[in-house]
């Protein structure tokens, strides 16, 4: 005779990954930042979150909010997953571009292919190099700032790695935290250059995401990683 609780429990429900609660409290830390959800809901769907044991538990969190752009399915990718930064080396791209911003303001930004190598001069003016939307022609782009009283600011998407070997003489360069590994396969930007009474600043953000909307995820993805990594 068979349990009556087993046939009417059902198959037990699949346990979890590591990577999958992560990327849970990664979706919600983003759902904070584009205010769907309040601090205080916050913190009590993060506790749910790592008290949970199951998938479904954890699909439950998100069930009510809006789904976001570029997610099909709260899924987790695997946990060596490729860039989902495009790079297509059939692409053409020019081997060099330049920017010259005097007393004004470049932009390159949308869905543009950066060039191999990129020089900016801005002299009492301003560039943004937005690389969220861009297509890499090659996993290497090389980008040389003259900064004089001037200012570059570079965008980047969460995966893409960017390196600083230059000099700043009375100015400033600031780069972001990184948010996790980059994939092996994930595009480098590397600066260098000279910045004199100015500044670069290369901030990590998503896709059509606002600075605001960045600088709150990113708060709580931290927060959230230190309760994770203390085990809360």
């Amino acid at each position: 005779m068979r349990n009556t609780d087993e046939t009417e429990a059902g198959p037990p429900a699949r346990s979890l990954s590591p990577e999958e609660r992560q990327a849970t409290v990664d979706r919600l830390c983003t759902h904070f930042a584009r205010d769907a959800l309040t601090a205080s809901e916050l913190e009590r769907r993060l506790d749910l979150a790592y008290a949970a044991r199951t998938r479904d538990e954890l699909v439950s969190l998100e069930r009510d909010l809006p789904a976001l752009e570029s997610e099909t399915q709260p899924a987790a990718p695997p946990a060596e997953a490729p860039s989902s930064v495009a790079v297509d080396p059939r692409r053409a791209a020019p081997s060099h571009d330049l920017i010259v911003s005097i007393w004004g303001s470049t932009e390159r930004k949308g869905g543009w292919t950066p060039a191999r190598s990129l020089t900016a001069l801005t002299l009492m003016g301003g560039a943004e190099l937005d690389f969220r939307e861009a297509v890499f022609a090659t996993r290497e782009v090389s980008v040389r700032v003259v900064a004089v009283m001037g200012g570059v600011d570079v965008i980047v998407p969460p995966g893409v790695r960017v390196e600083w070997a230059g000099i700043a003489l009375m100015g400033g360069v600031t780069t972001p935290d990184r948010t996790g590994p980059s994939a092996a396969d994930a595009p480098v930007v590397r600066i260098s250059g000279l910045v004199c009474m100015g500044g670069v600043d290369v901030v990590e953000r998503l896709a059509g995401e606002s600075a605001r909307e960045a600088r709150k995820r990113l708060k709580m993805e931290r927060k959230a990683r230190r309760r994770l990594d203390s085990g809360a």
